[in-house]
């Protein structure tokens, strides 16, 4: 197909997979500390609009979690379907992190998912509370065993290979290897700000529309306030991600910057932009700012690190491509903390809800912690390469015996599908958002029934809680 093997099509395929995925958990850690906000404000205040907003986002919620559900039984078939040799390999690691995901999180999640779908009505507000902070933190229980399942592959720490096969002999250093901490931390920092962006977003689209009620009000001043607090410590989080990288894999960070090679007595310069030729071993076109490389990796004004040359061939990722996600996702977080600084003097100034500008700009943002987080997946696991798990299997030893027509066909079978199902669901949490939050209510109402969702967001207005989801990631 198109000129690929098989282990090329199994790597796009498992790519377009965690694509999808990825998205649906990031939007449920963040809906789902969102939720238990709301509720604890609610509760707090006895505003009427936070339970408005919990409502409203609880239906969005719901969607999402049946997309993430699916499509993360997807990618575990996977492990088994397509990459069975890495399964033998580091089958007794990479399966007790995902039983005990089930064990604790999903678990969690499951005991307390009824009380908080069905039981506005039927239990006392703070037993609902809890419920909802339960399925909350069940959702980040469930990120740090699949972040440590995923860091492992990253920096291995543990273990002993007896016959070619891994063998875990130290449990805490197998969850809290070196990399674990900064990757959960960055993880989770940008789930919250995915969602806060989506949040922001949906508030602007009403606001440009003329509709100045109080919970669009609420919900756009939360947003940009969580945006605020969240992204400056994004960029402290990744800046110590970054030097934990360079400790562990100076090969991947020298992908990422476009560094071939330093010069005896000066610093690395930081290279804006350029293009990487993994051919001639240069960047062409480079822009570039003496120095700031190696100060910002190094912290010393004449600080150097590895160049991508004192690596072999064979062990170098393929920089012409981290250099580009690299940037996307640092691009638009600096537009995102541009956003927060704006929306925060325009909140001060009381002018937030009449600048049609800082309106637009929130609205345009929406997409952008989505597309930074799959801009940063790609950096993260590409950058990897030619490794599954960094310095012990390639991946070309772990892809399954399959023929490139087996996997031609099946790519083109989720393509398809996914497109089917995910494009009608995304369609639908689109249409939820647009529909937009209802003035508060005061009348009791009944508990809605899951597949009442679709009725109501076209015909009448439920301020009950839906079914509401997980969070599965590869």
């Amino acid at each position: 197909m198109f000129g690929l093997d098989a282990l090329e099509l199994a790597r796009i395929q498992f790519g377009f997979t965690i694509s999808f995925h990825i998205i649906f958990p990031a939007i449920t850690i963040g809906l789902a500390s969102y939720l238990a906000v709301l509720e604890g404000m609610w509760l707090w205040k006895k505003d009427p609009v936070y339970q408005t907003l919990y409502h409203f986002w609880s239906k969005v919620f719901a969607v999402n979690f049946g997309m993430g559900v699916v499509s993360g039984l997807v990618m575990a078939y996977q492990f088994g379907t397509n990459w069975s040799f890495y399964s033998e390999f580091a089958g007794s690691i990479t399966g007790p992190l995902l039983t005990y995901e089930v064990l604790t999180a999903f678990f969690l999640e499951a005991g307390f998912l009824g009380v908080m779908l069905f039981g506005w009505n039927k239990v006392g507000p703070r037993l609902h509370w809890f419920a909802t902070i339960m399925v909350a933190l069940g959702t980040l229980i469930s990120a740090t065993w699949i972040l440590a399942s995923n860091s492992w592959m990253q920096t291995p720490q543990g273990y002993e290979i007896v016959n070619n096969i891994v063998i875990p002999t130290d449990w805490i250093a197998v969850i809290f290897n070196p990399s674990f901490p900064y990757r959960l931390a960055h993880m989770v920092l940008a789930a919250f700000i995915c969602t806060a962006l989506m949040v922001a977003a949906s508030a602007a689209w009403h606001l440009l529309k003329g509709k100045q009620q109080p919970a669009i009000r609420t919900m756009f001043s939360m947003a940009m306030w969580m945006l605020l607090a969240t992204i400056p410590l994004q960029i402290f989080v990744g800046d110590l991600h970054g030097l934990n990288t360079l400790k562990h894999q100076p090969a991947k960070i020298a992908a990422i910057e476009g560094h071939w090679e330093n010069t005896p007595g000066e610093g690395v310069p930081l290279i804006l932009f350029g293009l990487p030729d993994m051919e001639t071993e240069t960047t062409r076109y480079a822009l570039s700012i003496p120095n700031l490389g190696g100060l910002i990796l190094t912290h010393e004004w004449d600080g150097q690190y590895p160049g991508l040359k004192e690596f072999p061939k064979a062990d170098r990722p393929p920089a012409n491509v981290v250099f580009w996600t690299f940037r996307i996702m640092v691009g638009l977080g600096f537009l995102m903390l541009l956003l927060a600084l704006w929306s925060a003097t325009a909140l001060l100034r009381r002018n937030a809800f009449q600048s049609k500008a800082l309106q637009r700009f929130a609205l345009w943002m929406g997409p952008s912690g989505l597309i930074a987080l799959l801009a940063g997946w790609y950096t993260t696991e590409i950058g990897r390469q030619p490794w599954i798990v960094y310095g012990l299997m390639r991946t070309k030893d772990a892809v399954s015996n399959h023929s490139t027509t087996t996997m031609s066909v099946t790519l083109i079978v989720l393509v398809l599908m996914y497109m089917a199902v995910f494009g009608l669901g995304i369609w639908y949490m689109l249409r939820l958002i647009a529909r937009g939050p209802d003035d508060p209510i005061t009348q009791k109402e009944t508990p809605l029934k899951p597949l009442r969702a679709s009725h109501l967001a076209t015909t009448t207005t439920s301020h009950t809680a839906p079914i509401h989801p997980s969070v599965h990631k590869e």
